[in-house]
This record gives structure tokens, sequence and C-alpha cells, in this order.
């Protein structure tokens, strides 16, 4: 395992999940809010994980990123919103990392890291303002409306992002197992 590579997922999880849980509350409008263009990282940072560092490493990757994720959100969002993320993530990180795992040897590059954040956003949106907002003021099924349509967005956006980490790493990663 690339442990330079797991660190820096890791890393990077904790850090999308906390930074996330702080702009959910933080609304543009009733359909938007700021966590819409930041939470789709975590799955891009699954993805990658999974293709270089295999399920194994990218599942310690998924769990390890939750715990260090939750534990900074009950610093920065209310504790209703750090629960209800970690639900929905836990739940979200398996889906996501069984669909990519199993979709891996795909013959298109983009399948794999397409249909497992598709899946994963659309369990995690469900779970995450479901949990957050129900029984509040909060418009939450505008906002899980356009929460989700901004992620699916996001996700498209970044699908060229694991397109160049594949070009990227992948030789990196030929060269150190030479």
């Amino acid at each position: 395992m690339n442990n330079r590579l797991f660190f820096m997922a890791l890393a990077t999880m904790a850090f999308a999940i906390a930074l996330s849980n702080f702009l959910v509350t933080k609304q543009i409008n009733d359909w938007i809010t700021w966590a819409s263009f930041t939470y789709p990282l975590v799955f891009l940072i699954t993805d990658i994980s999974n293709r270089f560092l295999g399920l194994k490493a990218a599942s310690k990757v998924v769990l390890l990123g939750f715990f260090c994720g939750v534990l900074l959100s009950f610093i920065s969002a209310p504790p209703r919103i750090a629960i209800a993320s970690g639900s929905a993530f836990i739940l979200a990180g398996a889906i996501n990392l069984f669909v990519f795992d199993k979709l891996r040897q795909a013959k298109t590059w983009w399948l794999a890291p397409i249909s497992s954040s598709t899946s994963a956003s659309v369990l995690d949106t469900l779970i995450f303002f479901g949990l957050a907002f129900v029984g509040t003021q909060v418009p939450w099924v505008s906002l899980a409306t356009g929460d989700l349509a901004v992620k699916l967005l996001m996700l498209a956006i970044f699908l060229p992002a694991y397109r160049l980490a594949l070009a990227k790493i992948l030789p990196m990663q030929l060269q150190v197992s030479k």
C-alpha cells in the first residue's frame, strides 16, 4: 500500500467532511447550501483511494475519515448535523466502495466512478436531509432536491479530475513497483 497516498486521502477526506458539515448550515437559497459544492469531494477521494489502494485500504480511508470527520464536525457544526452526516456518510461510503469495486474492471474508465458516486450521492442525500432537518423550519425537501442536483453536477465536473489522477498516479505507482 502506498502510505503517502493513504494519508493524503485520509486527511483530505476528514477535511472535506468537516468543511461540508460546517457549510451545510450556510444556505445560498432555499435549494442549495455551500456544502453541495464541497461534499462530492468525498466520493472522488473514495474512488481514487479504491482505484489506487484497493478496496481494503479505501475502506480504511472511509472508516477513519468518518471518525475524524465526525469528530471535527462536532466542533464545527451542530450535533444534529454531525450525527446525520456520520450516519449518511458511513452508509453512502459503503455503497460507493461496493459499487466501485464491482465495476472497477469495466472497459470504460468512467463507469465505476460515476456509478458509485451517483448511487452514494442519492443515498447520502436521502439519509442526511431526512435526519438533519425533519421537524425543523429548514426547507429540507427543497434543499435535498437542490443538493442532489448540485452533487450530480459536481460529480460530472470532478470526473476529469479522476481521469487526471489515473494519468498521474498510475505512472508513479508503476515506477515505485519497479
